[in-house]
């Protein structure tokens, strides 16, 4: 299976938000990148497995145990 290689400005508007966001992902060396040249490419795998980590679950509801009033 072949990686398609993102662009910043593709990364941002996958994930929503601007392009300082994954530059700085990028800066901080929190994802993975690979630069050609001058150009910085992030594989679309990296991008879902930051997505996968970062994901925060809903938390399951105690039950509760009902006490009887006697």
């Amino acid at each position: 299976m072949r990686d398609r290689y993102l662009s910043v400005a593709q990364v941002a508007e996958l994930l929503g938000t601007t392009q300082r966001f994954p530059r700085r992902l990028v800066a901080e060396r929190r994802i993975k990148y690979i630069k050609v040249g001058r150009h910085v490419r992030i594989p679309e795998s990296v991008i879902q497995e930051y997505i996968d980590a970062n994901t925060v679950r809903p938390v399951q509801p105690r039950r509760r145990h009902l006490r009887r009033a006697a």
